[in-house]
């Protein structure tokens, strides 16, 4: 069941830390899960929140760090020592405490890097920070499970117990050679079911997916989907075992990727939270609100140019907004689904295929939508044929070409390197309110003939 915090639990927190009655905080707090900690903490003010965090133990703090909200945390790595910093990062693995030595300034890494007990554990953390965060270095664990293929089984059991003493969760066991080149995994299955003596060398698989030092992560996180793995070795340019990256890591990448997805097709252009400050939020979204208001001006021009046409024919302008929320709308729709394939790498054949298939689908729903229309102005709202006629022809022609560039600029920002989710925002339903409204009164002016 999942844990939901109550407010009696938090004024009962609040009582043993006036009280300062650590025994009691720890009795409440220890047996529950870190994540449900962080919340709590969460809801605390900093100084409870504090407090609390320096009553629990390392072992506990080291996870509940992880779990805090960016902001909360950043405040009382403030307030923690670089000794009592290096505590906490001496029970994470190394990717865990290497995302967090990141967030400190300069000259506090260092100090709290050489206040590190495990040297090894040290070296393995300076050499996460050099990657680039957003690589598979950058969210790979140095903790792995790996032997040598000129060792018999015995001797690979003997190792494998040394090793898994400082890894949570075993996926799996690699082979390498005396160079560290990766050469397969081993399966636990055939390691418990060979003779001690049988070298390794006979019985480890060498089929293995693998990931270089410098992919992208989302590139990572693609390849483990598509072949529904728990955890992806990671070699440098020379094949040697480097890393491992495991399904937790790649859960968190995939969520961050839609979270940015999800704000850029909202037209928010850079990464922010509800708590971030105004002027961050104003910035984030203010690019895109100018782009929309431009967008704004440019379609008042385009009605300006056929005002005579609106006034001779008033019924044209009624159906204006609706021409340029169709637009937007088809815009949106197309551009969605070619924003997915490409984000999942599902998108197959060629481009004028896709053009074709999507003009054949917006043409069937166009014609569909456009008889709605052309019987509903005509009967309901008792507008003249010829009018009708014109609104349900420009829905057509709108909403092809509204599907064409759904397609076509995702396509193309996504050939300049460009994030395409950005063609599902503001961008498209800006440009397709302007093309949908000058198609309209063109295909008007063309049969009316003013």
């Amino acid at each position: 069941m999942e844990f939901k915090i109550s407010k009696e639990l938090i004024q009962q927190l609040e009582q043993f830390i006036q009280s300062k009655d650590d025994q009691q905080l720890g009795v409440l707090l220890n047996d529950l899960h870190h994540a449900d900690i962080a919340e709590i903490l969460d809801e605390l003010d900093f100084d409870e929140a504090t407090y609390i965090f320096k009553v629990l133990d390392s072992e506990k703090t080291a996870e509940i760090l992880l779990e805090l909200e960016d902001d909360l945390r950043e405040k009382i790595l403030s307030r923690l020592s670089p000794k009592e910093i290096a505590e906490e990062l001496d029970e994470l693995e190394t990717n865990d405490a290497a995302d967090i030595i990141a967030e400190l300034s300069q000259s506090k890494k260092q100090e709290v890097i050489s206040e590190l007990i495990d040297v090894e554990h040290a070296k393995d953390i300076v050499d996460l920070l050099r990657y680039n965060e957003d690589t598979a270095g950058g969210i790979m664990h140095k903790e792995l499970v790996k032997v040598y293929e000129n060792w018999n089984v015995l001797t690979c059991i003997k190792e494998m117990r040394i090793q898994a003493e400082n890894i949570s969760r075993v996926h799996s066991i690699y082979v390498v050679d005396e160079q560290d080149k990766l050469l397969g995994r081993l399966s636990l299955k055939d390691l418990l079911t060979t003779s001690a003596k049988t070298p390794i060398s006979e019985v480890y698989i060498r089929k293995l997916n693998s990931v270089m030092v410098d992919a992208e992560d989302i590139e990572v996180a693609r390849i483990m989907q598509k072949y529904d793995l728990e955890a992806i070795p990671v070699i440098d340019e020379l094949g040697r075992l480097v890393g491992r990256i495991t399904i937790d890591d790649i859960v968190d990448v995939i969520k961050d990727e839609a979270d940015q997805d999800y704000q850029l097709a909202a037209g928010i252009s850079q990464d922010v939270e509800a708590d971030d400050s105004i002027i961050e939020h104003t910035k984030a979204r203010l690019p895109w609100l100018v782009l929309a208001l431009l967008g704004g001006f440019i379609s008042v021009k385009v009605l300006g140019l056929f005002e005579g046409a609106m006034q001779q024919y008033g019924y044209l302008f009624f159906f204006t907004p609706l021409i340029a929320a169709m637009a937007g709308n088809v815009g949106v729709q197309s551009s969605a689904i070619i924003v997915q394939g490409l984000a999942n790498d599902t998108l197959s054949g060629s481009l004028f295929n896709r053009l074709i298939k999507e003009i054949s689908l917006s043409l069937l729903n166009g014609l569909i939508l456009a008889a709605i229309l052309f019987f509903g102005s005509h009967f309901l709202l008792n507008v003249e044929i010829i009018i009708a006629v014109i609104v349900a022809i420009s829905l057509i022609s709108v909403i092809i070409i509204a599907s064409l560039i759904g397609t076509f600029i995702p396509l193309l920002l996504d050939k300049m390197g460009i994030d395409p989710a950005l063609a599902t925002g503001p961008f498209i339903t800006t440009s397709n309110d302007i093309c949908g409204i000058l198609i309209y009164f063109s295909i008007a002016k063309l049969i009316l003939g003013f």
